[in-house]
């Protein structure tokens, strides 16, 4: 049994996807960070970064946190959803999961941030973000323009570490931008008709989580806001 704990945003839903194509058994722990749930002492013992996802697997006492250190564990784990085990396939996992780690995510996050959510003055920090996003999204575009998967025709971890964030695409660029990627959203459209991740589409009904995003969750959420001046 798996111990998730998770709450509907890209990273925690891209291990929901892992766990319900892999078919293994997990218990839902919601973590409401807009009511600041992630820095509670309980939840901080078991990511000290305060952040979701978290697994714990129940089987081997493992604890996992961050997004695609759960992907890569479960997939070693269970064998499943790994391309063939040469060098050149595994340099091709690790190339674009890390891609993925360290400059879809986070820049995608940041672009959220600064679009949405950010006070003035803000259109240097949203003009930096927006192009970095876009610029990541449209390598992958490219890449998918001759393969089916993004480790060849194979799908693996890193199509679902991918599928997180291809879901906010819109909102993160604009309604429209999906037209600049054309297959990037042959590739979401793929991905979103498996009955996995029909299956984590469905988990916002499980749990409710707050959705205004008012002062008190701006201080949750952002902490900076209530940090000392150094």
């Amino acid at each position: 049994m798996i111990t998730f704990y998770y709450n509907l945003a890209p990273n925690p839903m891209k291990v929901a996807l892992c766990l319900e194509e892999m078919s293994l058994p997990y218990e839902l722990k919601p973590v409401d960070t807009r009511k600041g749930e992630q820095h509670q002492p309980d939840f901080l013992a078991i990511n000290p970064n305060g952040k979701v996802p978290v697994i714990i697997d129940q089987d081997t006492g493992a604890r996992v946190f961050d997004s695609n250190a759960i992907l890569l564990y479960l997939a070693e784990r269970t064998g499943q959803f790994l391309p063939d085990s040469t060098p050149v396939s595994r340099g091709e996992l690790l190339s674009w999961l890390m891609f993925i780690a360290t400059g879809v995510g986070p820049f995608s996050g940041q672009a959220v941030h600064f679009k949405h959510f950010a006070p003035e003055p803000k259109e240097y920090a949203v003009n930096r973000y927006l192009y970095e996003a876009k610029r990541h999204y449209g390598i992958i575009d490219a890449h998918l323009s001759g393969q089916r998967y993004m480790v060849g025709e194979t799908y693996t971890i890193v199509d679902m570490a991918l599928w997180g964030w291809a879901r906010m695409v819109p909102f993160i660029l604009g309604e429209n931008a999906w037209g600049d990627f054309p297959n990037l959203k042959r590739f979401f459209d793929e991905i979103s008709a498996r009955p996995a991740a029909q299956a984590t589409a469905a988990l916002k009904e499980k749990h409710s989580f707050k959705a205004e995003m008012d002062d008190e969750s701006r201080q949750h959420m952002f902490r900076h806001l209530a940090a000392p001046a150094s």
